[in-house]
């Protein structure tokens, strides 16, 4: 069974920093890609970072140069370190796990975790 277990969340003001950890079970983390999305109140939930099981990187635009995402195989926990946070990244933040071993690009996430609320005060 995939577990995926997040942390890391909490209130900062803006221009403050926070990394998040996933910490993954349940499937051979190291073959698969990883992903952060985010839901912000009365929105859909998006997009935010991914790193594939080759550890390339792939980021939403409104977030490049802010937010890194890493991975330690392992440890099986993917991080994201999240610089410069604004108000509006205020949302809950969900790590994910691809579907498919050693896709060439990209994610299509089949299990989630259970999201860790990031604030950002102004």
């Amino acid at each position: 069974q995939v577990q995926l277990v997040e942390s890391g969340g909490g209130l900062v003001q803006a221009g403050g920093s926070l990394r998040l950890s996933c910490a993954a079970s349940g499937r051979t983390f190291s073959r698969y890609a990883m992903g952060w999305f985010r839901q912000a109140p009365g929105k859909e939930r998006e997009f935010v970072a991914s790193i594939s099981w080759s550890a390339r990187t792939y980021y939403a635009d409104s977030m490049k140069g802010r937010f890194f995402i890493s991975r330690d195989n392992a440890k099986n926990t993917v991080y994201l370190q999240m610089n410069s946070l604004k108000p509006e990244d205020t949302a809950v933040y969900y790590c994910a796990i691809d579907s498919q071993a050693y896709r060439s690009d990209g994610i299509a996430p089949d299990y989630w975790g259970q999201g860790t609320q990031v604030t950002v005060s102004s």
